[in-house]
């Protein structure tokens, strides 16, 4: 990877990690999840980068993608389980990194749980090591605290501007895994649950993200996927930053592009049995014989 590659990863990740360093601080009964969401972004501006996708907030057994729709009225609950992620991204380099916040001392160790599982499998990455190793030790470490992985959610590879780059690191060890090569970027995420071990889509989605320019049809259409591709090329983005559009017409055209396929919406995702779900994230660049953590656990230990 050239320097400047690396320069620009660790730059996202810094700035990731002071976000995340202050955001527990803005956890508490009460606040609205839109309100911290924006917080989130707003701090990400303000220190010279721009989200790689919008603050996810998750609350309980909401395992992933929650992030605030325009006119948000939920809350923070009283004694909840509070999963926020963060992404970076400087030029288009991304750091990914995410933290859980228990507000119930009985959720301690399922927070816990995810975040040894994650040191455990920082500890083993360097080159040659497989995605196979990673998952069992994630998988090991998230049973040895009496929980369940979430075994259909993942850490993923990542590229300039590209989230998911094909290669999945599970969370439980897999039949065949991918060999780990010096200066690829990953962002691992173990999840762990008291519940079944597994997320379903639940009916609701508000973060989206380009998929091509196809079947455009009216101005308002045509102008939202420009400004998508320009903005954030193939980076999610929520509702929330077209703030130039009647939410009304926006929300009209963002249904028409994803049924047309020109536009893809994340499903808000749900513990099926509805356990309660912790997280734990970084970035990692891996090197010959470990690697860099760029965005996370460096942030928050």
């Amino acid at each position: 990877m050239e320097d400047y590659a690396v320069s620009r990863y660790l730059e996202a990740g810094r700035i990731a990690t002071t976000v995340l360093k202050r955001v527990s601080g803005y956890v508490y009964e009460g606040v609205p999840v839109i309100e911290l969401c924006e917080r989130v972004e707003r701090m990400i501006r303000e220190h010279g980068a721009q989200p790689a996708f919008p603050c996810n907030v998750s609350i309980n057994h909401v395992a992933a993608h929650y992030s605030s729709p325009a006119g948000d009225s939920l809350v923070i609950p009283k004694g909840s389980v509070v999963k926020v992620d963060v992404g970076v991204h400087v030029e288009g380099y991304i750091g990914d990194a995410a933290i859980t916040i228990s507000l119930n001392p009985a959720y301690h160790s399922l927070v816990t749980a995810a975040e040894k599982a994650l040191k455990n499998a920082i500890a083993l990455i360097k080159r040659g090591v497989t995605t196979k190793v990673l998952g069992r030790a994630i998988e090991q470490t998230i049973k040895q605290y009496g929980y369940k992985p979430v075994e259909n959610l993942c850490g993923h590879k990542m590229a300039y501007y590209s989230l998911h780059e094909g290669v999945s690191v599970p969370n439980v060890e897999p039949l065949v895994g991918h060999q780990l090569k010096a200066g690829e970027v990953y962002a691992i995420e173990p999840f762990a649950t008291d519940g079944a071990g597994v997320v379903k889509d639940s009916d609701k989605a508000f973060i989206y993200r380009y998929v091509a320019k196809k079947g455009i049809r009216g101005e308002i259409e045509k102008r939202l996927i420009d400004l998508v591709w320009d903005k954030y090329r193939t980076l999610p983005f929520s509702e929330r930053w077209f703030t130039s559009f009647q939410l009304q017409e926006l929300r009209s055209a963002l249904s028409s592009l994803v049924s047309k396929g020109s536009l893809h919406a994340y499903p808000v995702l749900v513990e099926k049995a509805g356990g309660m779900v912790s997280q734990s994230e970084c970035t990692v660049i891996v090197t010959e014989d470990g690697c860099i953590v760029t965005a996370g656990i460096e942030g928050y230990e």
